[in-house]
């Protein structure tokens, strides 16, 4: 449950970090911020959480940098459990037959929570850290100087105003802050029209269950004869003359019957929602002291439940490098990492549901070519190719300097180690938010003299596994992936440029 409006304690008029949007993006990124004892207000315009049919899937990478920072449960690692995976099906432009796979030491490919649960534990985490979260707290201008920024809000007792050292715009896709920033961006306009309900599906038998394709556009129904059903249509004939209007039960039902040639009969609607194929994204995720993340920085049809893990990632990424910033620990340009990895990615999720969406286009001239998709995806080479894709986990991020080891950037899986104090594996160690270096050789005395510098920031762990790994030593980032490996040259020139100077 959520808490009134204002917190017991009044909320601070300064901040390091302001969070701007409250929404699963925000919260996460608030929590992750109060783990490290940073001074975080987050700004929300609702009231309360609210219960509506949005996204409710989390993603094999998504899930594995949540479990890496405690926020879901992951398995005990084992030699055994990382030789196998796990596998859950899926679909690629709503075509049955892709499989996402993941390590069996993982969570799962696939974790089902509703947007609005996340929102509630993200939230309530947050608060248990020390973060103000101020709801009802509509955002109406930002400034930005050489050292604050400035935000000024109107809540229950009217116009107030906040100043902190940095502002992240996690408003959603209609952002407040994108806008009044007037931030450069690159769109795509929209093509189609969709329409989201969530009603009584009164003879539930005439709705095709998923995904569904006719001569006259698709259908997407989550069918349950005993309460509400989630029900969508997708016409391709054109956006929405008026995107705003009011969508009535009266219209989605036309619009059902229109596209399957049959009564549709439904009532007791709970939710309706429009949407189209309009995509945008911002060509930097930072303006100064600013950083955009989740629908604030990037939106793109939602095929394949990726925008709301897109979102999550952005938020795991910029935490611990604003906690280090703010703590004197990060090296001068970490902060313009965040859009180095952050915006490639969110270009590949666009990319990727465009080219869905043209293949969902009920054309019978695009049938050959379907069937030729479907075909492929029979092979486990393309489903591996594709389920990495819409799981991310064929995520890499550039080289921070240009150039490092082959193996920088890359997400570890998650090892079974052994240490002096017993089996461990790597999520456990990231647990505590802390870069790793895991030495796994017998001869670490020079990686560990060098570390020792950086002992301030860095955990250094001695363990074994009996996993055969191409490296002996690993430095390992907060969010999973790895910032060093020994053919990237001196340890030490990477820890600087990382965590700066050392101590």
């Amino acid at each position: 449950m959520n808490r009134p409006l204002h917190d017991i304690r009044p909320a601070p008029a300064h901040a390091q970090v302001l969070v701007v949007g409250g929404g699963p993006v925000g919260m996460l990124a608030a929590a992750e911020l109060g783990h490290y004892g940073v001074s975080t207000v987050v700004l929300e315009a609702e009231p309360r959480t609210l219960d509506q049919p949005k996204a409710g899937t989390l993603h094999a990478r998504t899930v594995q940098g949540l479990a890496r920072r405690g926020h879901l449960p992951a398995h005990a690692a084992t030699e055994d459990r990382l030789r196998r995976s796990t596998a859950d099906a899926f679909h690629f432009a709503g075509m049955p037959g892709l499989v996402i796979t993941a390590p069996a030491t993982e969570p799962g490919p696939i974790v089902g929570r509703s947007q609005a649960d996340l929102e509630r534990d993200f939230e309530q985490r947050a608060r248990a850290r020390g973060v103000s979260v101020l709801r009802g707290h509509r955002v109406t201008d930002i400034h930005q100087g050489p050292d604050s920024v400035e935000v000024t809000a109107e809540g229950p007792d009217g116009v107030r105003r906040f100043t902190a050292e940095y502002a992240i715009g996690a408003d959603g896709a209609r952002s407040t802050v994108r806008e009044l920033l007037g931030w450069p961006e690159d769109t795509h306009p929209a093509t189609v029209s969709a329409l989201l309900g969530l009603v009584r599906l009164t003879d539930p038998d005439r709705v095709p269950y998923g995904w569904h394709r006719t001569p006259r556009g698709w259908t997407v129904a989550g069918v349950n004869p005993y309460g509400h059903s989630r029900f969508i249509t997708i016409d391709f004939r054109g956006p929405h003359p008026d995107r705003h209007s009011p969508l009535t039960l009266a219209e989605l039902r036309r619009e059902g019957e229109r596209i399957l040639g049959q009564d549709v009969p439904m009532a007791d609607p709970a939710f309706f929602s429009r949407f189209s194929d309009f995509a945008r994204l911002v060509r930097d995720y930072r303006q100064g002291r600013v950083f955009l993340a989740g629908d604030a920085a990037h939106v793109h049809f939602p095929v394949g439940g990726q925008g709301l893990n897109l979102g999550l990632q952005d938020a795991l990424n910029l935490s611990w490098k604003l906690a280090h910033t703010l703590a004197g620990t990060a090296g001068k340009d970490l902060l313009d990492t965040y859009d180095a990895e952050r915006r490639p990615a969110g270009q590949r999720v666009i990319d990727n549901t465009r080219a869905q969406l043209a293949l969902m286009r009920p054309d019978p001239g695009l049938d050959p070519l379907r069937d030729l998709v479907t075909e492929l995806l029979g092979l486990d080479e393309v489903k591996g190719r594709l389920g990495h894709m819409i799981s991310a986990q064929e995520t890499a991020y550039p080289p921070a300097g240009g150039h490092g080891s082959r193996w920088e950037g890359r997400f570890l899986p998650n090892l079974p180690l052994t240490t002096d104090d017993g089996p461990t594996d790597l999520t456990r160690l990231l647990l505590p938010g802390r870069p790793v270096l895991v030495l796994l050789g017998e001869d670490g005395g020079v990686h560990r003299e060098q570390a020792g510098r950086w002992a301030h920031v860095v955990r250094t762990v001695t363990a074994t596994t009996a996993v055969a790994m191409p490296w002996d030593a690993v430095l390992v980032r907060p969010d999973g992936y790895v910032a060093w490996a020994p053919d990237g040259g001196p340890l030490a020139d990477t820890l600087r440029q990382w965590f700066g100077e050392p101590r």
